[in-house]
C-alpha cells in the first residue's frame, strides 16, 4: 500500500484494487490537496454510468409506441405495462443497490452495474425482432430495464462519500443531472437510430447500449476508486424509518423524481395514442430541462436549505395545475 502525505493533513493510503484508506473530505488540507481531484474524477465516470442507467430505464418508453409498426399486436393496456414495469422493478433495485457500495466498493460496483445493463439491452435487441414474442416474455425483458434505476442509487451513494457536507448538494445535483440527461438522450436518439434505409430496426435501440456499457465499465476500472471509509450504518437506517420526516420526504419524492420518470417514460406512448397527428420528435425536451435544472436545485439546497427548495417547486407546480384546471 502506497501512502501519500498531504500538507497539514492525514495521509491517503492507496492499495491494490484502487482502494483508498484515510479518506476524509471534511479535512480542508486533504480536500484541497489530492482529495478534490480524486472526487471529481470519480464523479465524472459515475455520471457516465448513471447516464446509461437512466437511458436504459427510459428506453421502453420510446420503443413501445413503435411496436405496432413492427407487427406487435399488444393492446393499449399491455403496452403501458411494458412502460410501467421497469419503474416498478427499478424501485426495488434502488433499495437493493443502496447497500452495494459499502459492501463491494464504489469502483467495483460501478463496473458491475454497468455490465449488468447489457442484460436488458441484449434482451431488448432480441425480443423486438420477432412479432410473435409472447407478451409475458416481453414484459419480463422490459422489467430488467429497471436495473438502470439501481445505477442511480449506487452512484448517488458512492459520490456522497467523496464530497464534504458543504458541497454534497451541488455534487449530487450534478451527478443526478448527468444521469437524467440519459433520459433526454435516449428519447432524442432512438427515433434516429431505429429508422434505417431498410425500414424499422427496433433491435438497434438495444444494441447501441452494448459498446457504451463496455466503455463505462472500462472507465470505472481504470479511473475510479473504492473508499474504505464508505460504510453503511444499518442502525441509522432503522432509526430513519422511525422518523416521520423520512416518510414525508419519501412522499414528496414521488411528486418530484416519480413525476419526472413517470411522465417522461409515458409521454411518447400517450402522444402516439391520443394525438397521432402530432409529431413526437420533441418529447425529449421535458427530460432535458429537468436534467439541466437539477444542479441548480442542488446548489440552492446548499445555499438556502432543503426545506425552502422543496416548497418553491411544489408551489409552482400547484399554481400551474390550478391554472390548467380553470383554463
Amino acid at each position: 500500500m502506497t501512502a501519500i502525505a498531504q500538507a497539514d493533513g492525514p495521509k491517503l493510503r492507496f492499495g491494490r484494487g484502487r482502494w483508498i484508506d484515510g479518506w476524509n473530505p471534511e479535512n480542508t488540507a486533504q480536500w484541497e490537496g489530492a482529495g478534490k481531484k480524486i472526487a471529481r474524477r470519480n464523479l465524472a465516470w459515475s455520471m457516465f454510468a448513471e447516464f446509461l442507467g437512466f437511458a436504459m430505464l427510459a428506453v421502453w418508453g420510446m420503443i413501445v409506441p413503435r411496436l405496432p409498426d413492427a407487427g406487435f399486436a399488444y393492446n393499449a393496456d399491455e403496452r403501458f405495462w411494458l412502460i410501467a414495469m421497469p419503474g416498478l422493478f427499478g424501485a426495488l433495485m434502488r433499495f437493493a443497490y443502496t447497500f452495494t457500495v459499502p459492501r463491494f466498493g464504489g469502483r467495483n460496483w460501478t463496473i458491475t452495474s454497468a455490465l449488468l445493463l447489457m442484460i436488458p439491452a441484449s434482451g431488448l435487441a432480441w425480443a423486438v425482432t420477432n412479432p410473435d414474442t409472447p407478451f409475458w416474455l416481453m414484459l419480463l425483458i422490459a422489467t430488467t430495464a429497471g436495473l438502470g434505476a439501481g445505477n442511480f442509487t449506487s452512484s448517488m451513494v458512492n459520490i456522497s462519500f467523496f464530497y464534504p457536507e458543504r458541497q454534497k448538494g451541488a455534487a449530487l445535483g450534478l451527478n443526478a443531472s448527468g444521469g437524467n440527461l440519459g433520459t433526454a438522450w435516449v428519447q432524442f436518439t432512438i427515433p434516429v437510430v431505429i429508422i434505417t434505409a431498410a425500414g424499422l430496426s427496433l433491435d438497434r435501440a438495444g444494441l447501441m447500449f452494448i459498446p457504451l456499457c463496455i466503455i463505462a465499465a472500462l472507465g470505472a476500472y481504470l479511473f475510479m476508486d473504492n473508499l474504505s471509509e464508505a460504510q453503511s450504518d444499518s442502525k441509522a437506517l432503522l432509526l430513519a424509518t422511525a422518523d416521520k420526516n423520512t416518510w414525508i420526504i419519501s412522499w414528496l419524492y414521488i411528486g418530484t423524481f416519480g413525476s419526472f420518470i413517470g411522465y417522461a417514460n409515458s409521454f411518447a406512448t400517450l402522444m402516439r395514442s391520443e394525438f397521432p397527428e402530432v409529431t413526437g420528435n420533441y418529447v425529449f425536451m421535458g427530460a432535458l430541462v429537468g436534467a439541466l435544472i437539477r444542479p441548480v436545485g442542488g446548489w440552492m439546497s446548499d445555499k438556502f436549505g432543503g426545506r425552502a427548495c422543496r416548497c418553491w417547486p411544489f408551489s409552482s407546480c400547484a399554481s400551474d395545475a390550478a391554472g390548467s384546471f380553470w383554463s
